[in-house]
């Protein structure tokens, strides 16, 4: 409804969600890239990289909350265990994604993040009766094959540990997308699930105190990752969400690892590998062609 209780036409509300997902989108590739550029030098250490980044995002959304003209509350508020379990999700996203950075690329760690985003996603969708049209199984398999040629084991192969900690931050994000539908008001459920996450990346940081190493660039980058990619986009996501399927969120997230890969090799330098030629035309052409026919 519109601030004078009128409806806004179907065609606005599609221009706004599709506006929404794009700037969503972009900023989760810039999140990979600002979390390598900062983990990747050695610039700061990975527990005090989440803190700063949960930690930021939290008071630049508490500070927009604030201002912002409240929303009516939902039918069914969420209870106190529901909130923290949100909360816990995406900690449990953004600590596992910073400690891989330490060791894979950019662009890798976007296409193993995201890969299992679709998994975990895809398969909630299923698990509550949702259906995959033929072009769609033929469009993610596609997609998916890409993805598992870009990591097989062999040369040039990705490391296993920074692997397997992407895959647990993308499982934590698929979770955190899947609630994210039911959350209430975008911003003010983004701004309650990091300032719930901060006590568990204090409690990390703590527990790993020995291993302390802040500089001001490796500051600045985790506080830009935390304000700006990550609080700002985290909104742009939520209030997307509710205009997207599970199935349609998982695939158009597709799109962010070859954008963090582009980056990384523009930005940070880093090598564009005869694996990742190969495998993004069939990564690209899954994502379009089940876009493609979840519309017809």
């Amino acid at each position: 409804m519109t601030e004078d209780g009128g409806t806004r036409p179907a065609g606005t509300r599609a221009a706004g969600g599709i506006a929404l997902t794009l700037a969503a989108l972009v900023c989760f590739a810039l999140n990979s890239l600002l979390c390598r550029a900062a983990l990747g030098a050695g610039l700061i250490d990975a527990m005090s990289f989440t803190l700063a980044r949960l930690g930021a995002g939290a008071l630049v959304l508490l500070l927009i909350a604030s201002s912002a003209r409240r929303t009516p509350a939902t039918e069914h508020p969420l209870s106190r265990g529901q909130v923290v379990v949100s909360g816990a999700a995406l900690f449990l996203y953004a600590l596992p994604f910073s400690l891989a950075y330490l060791r894979i690329p950019a662009g890798t760690g976007a296409f193993v993040a995201f890969c299992c985003v679709q998994i975990t996603m895809i398969g909630w969708d299923l698990t509550q009766g949702g259906r995959l049209r033929p072009g769609e199984i033929l469009g993610l398999g596609l997609a998916l094959f890409g993805l598992g040629w870009l990591t097989r084991p062999g040369a040039g192969s990705p490391d296993p540990a920074g692997v397997a900690l992407m895959a647990v931050a993308g499982v934590s994000w698929g979770v955190y997308s899947i609630r994210g539908r039911k959350s209430g008001p975008p911003l003010q459920a983004t701004a309650r699930n990091f300032a719930i996450s901060i006590p568990f990346a204090v409690t990390a940081s703590l527990a790993s105190i020995g291993g302390f190493q802040v500089t001001a660039k490796g500051a600045l980058l985790a506080l830009l990752s935390g304000g700006i990619t990550s609080g700002l986009g985290y909104v742009a996501w939520y209030a997307a969400l509710p205009s997207l399927t599970p199935t349609r969120a998982s695939i158009v997230q597709l799109a962010v690892p070859p954008l963090a890969s582009a980056l990384g090799v523009l930005l940070l330098g880093e090598a564009l590998s005869p694996r990742l030629l190969e495998a993004a035309p069939m990564i690209l052409g899954g994502i379009a062609l089940a876009v493609m026919s979840h519309r017809a």
